[in-house]
């Protein structure tokens, strides 16, 4: 495997950490296709856990970051902070509200949003030396503070939320749960993925199309 790709989780859960379908989709397509890839989490404490029953918060618990991020890894990741953009050819980012909630706090400042200041550090190197970047779900929300400003992507079609990118200066393009948004100047790569979809095949079908255009952008 020559091409190696980082891939960079929130968390393990759809309400509170990284989406678990939208991720193990982005590695099946990644070794289906023979590239190589390695996961990194920040090693910080959630924003809080939410029971995946219920969908309410629970009082009083905490869990790491990191450490939930390694039930999706199987064990195999590595903190943020270690991840060297000269090590990769591309990485991705799938969604879920840990997003939103670990790598930044969007899910309550909106347009006011900061981004994980170990988030920014990781990926200047792949912004600086145009290397590929995935964002999937609601993880293109964070573009405008990470990338700058003028970048094309797309969450689907939620107005809130595009609306969010607006204003932080991105540039949102609606696109259809199967499809991908490709901005090739800045080599940034996006797809609606459970923003839209309503069964793991809607999901599987843009999360595909997003990785194998990455694997095009890193020949």
């Amino acid at each position: 495997m020559t091409k190696q790709v980082a891939v960079i989780l929130a968390g393990c859960g759809v309400y509170d950490g990284s989406e678990i379908y939208e991720t193990t989709l982005t590695l099946l397509r990644l070794d289906q296709l023979g590239i190589g890839y390695h996961c990194f989490a920040p090693n910080i404490e959630q924003h809080h856990v939410i029971n995946h029953l219920t969908q309410e918060a629970v009082e009083g618990e905490q869990r790491n970051v990191l450490q939930e991020s390694a039930r999706l890894a199987r064990g195999d990741i590595s903190p943020l902070e270690e991840l060297d953009a000269d090590n990769f050819d591309a990485v991705i980012v799938p969604g879920g509200f840990g997003v939103a909630k670990n790598l930044s706090d969007f899910a309550t400042a909106s347009d006011n949003m900061q981004v994980l200041e170990a988030l920014k550090t990781s990926l200047a190197g792949f912004r600086q030396d145009a290397k590929p970047i995935g964002l999937m779900c609601i993880s293109p929300v964070l573009v405008p503070r990470l990338l700058g400003d003028g970048i094309a992507v797309t969450v689907g079609n939620d107005p809130a939320v595009s609306g969010a990118i607006s204003a932080m200066g991105g540039l949102h393009r609606s696109c259809a749960v199967e499809d991908i948004v490709v901005d090739l100047e800045h080599r940034v790569v996006t797809t609606p993925a459970y923003m839209l979809a309503t069964r793991i095949s809607e999901a599987a079908t843009g999360i595909f199309k997003l990785v194998d255009r990455i694997n095009e952008m890193m020949e």
